[in-house]
């Protein structure tokens, strides 16, 4: 099959382009190299370009024909989307329309879209299911959910079937060492931790100890960015089978704390790093634990990787190879 991935050279896109690679399919990542990385790509041809270029965007859809498109192209750090709306509002839904837009004008018809738990906002249930009322907290999870609504209309309208796949909390690496993330500025907790045990920051920060949850810190669901890159994978393949939308929570349906995944990290490093209590910030939920029952029902996704040690881990690994590197 030949599918078009825009965001493929990022983090969670490299892991999914390797899995549909050694899968036999034929790639066509899209990429403005933002916060990707060439070397990241195991498999497919680059063509950078960015979304809010139209007129490339189309003529590379156009002489591609991909018979499905994945989009991971997006802004994700909470606490910037609630400094920096605007920024959130451009590249993740006005971007992401005119990926749409070429897409029905060429008629491609088949889409897998990166969503969030962040559309949940603060759930009264936990863990949450695919039913629950969508109340974003942040403008982040704002923009997710206005684009699947946006999908969920277009498909209502057009020949046009998509899966939202709303990510929980994506942590860990390639266990053979080739990819994994390397973002500028981190924020992510696993990776924070991993890099202060290294000694690239003097302390890491746990933002929040008076949530209502058993020790203060939020709760997350941690699931391992290779179980995430196969759900991929598989969701295309019932996408492709079945012809009907819908939305999917992806995680391993149990959530640790941050003072938990600390004394994780602690552990796999053997580093005593300092921690310091820093104040809540503003957009974060005080847990996110998904109910993964449909993904696992309708389609063959178990995970391989749910093991927080393991998890952290195959970060550690990386990031001792990246400070190599430097």
């Amino acid at each position: 099959m030949r599918i078009f991935i825009t965001g493929g050279a990022g983090y969670i896109g490299s892991h999914a382009v390797n899995v549909l690679g050694e899968r036999g399919h034929e790639l066509l990542i899209y990429d403005n190299l933002s916060t990707g990385h060439p070397w990241a790509l195991l498999h497919g041809s680059l063509a950078k370009g960015d979304l809010a270029d139209r007129e490339r965007l189309k003529d590379r859809l156009a002489s591609f024909r991909p018979e499905a498109v994945i989009h991971f192209a997006a802004s994700i750090e909470v606490e910037e989307s609630v400094r920096e709306p605007l920024k959130y509002y451009e590249n993740n839904v006005v971007n992401t329309m005119n990926l749409l837009q070429a897409m029905t004008g060429l008629g491609i018809r088949n889409f897998i879209y990166s969503s969030s738990a962040a559309v949940y906002g603060n759930p009264k249930d936990i863990p949450v299911n695919e039913a629950a009322d969508l109340k974003p907290i942040n403008p982040y999870g704002t923009t997710k959910a206005m684009i699947e609504q946006v999908l969920q209309d277009l498909a209502a309208a057009k020949d046009f079937r998509y899966i939202a796949l709303r990510y929980f909390n994506v942590a860990g690496a390639d266990p053979e060492r080739r990819i994994g993330q390397d973002y500028r500025n981190p924020t992510h907790l696993i990776t924070r931790a991993l890099k202060t045990a290294l000694g690239k920051y003097e302390k890491l920060a746990v933002f929040g100890t008076d949530y209502p949850t058993p020790d203060g810190t939020c709760i997350r669901d941690y699931i391992h960015v290779d179980d995430l890159a196969r759900a991929h994978a598989l969701v295309l393949d019932y996408l492709i089978a079945a012809g009907r939308s819908d939305v999917m929570n992806c995680g391993y349906g149990h959530g640790f704390s941050v003072k938990e995944v600390v004394a994780a990290a602690k552990k796999v490093t053997g580093v005593d790093f300092p921690v310091v209590k820093e104040g809540r910030r503003a957009g974060d939920p005080a847990a996110l634990v998904a109910d993964s029952g449909k993904i696992r029902t309708l389609t063959p996704w178990q995970p391989k990787h749910d093991d927080l040690e393991f998890i952290i881990k195959t970060a550690w690994d990386w990031e001792k190879k990246l400070a190599q590197r430097s």
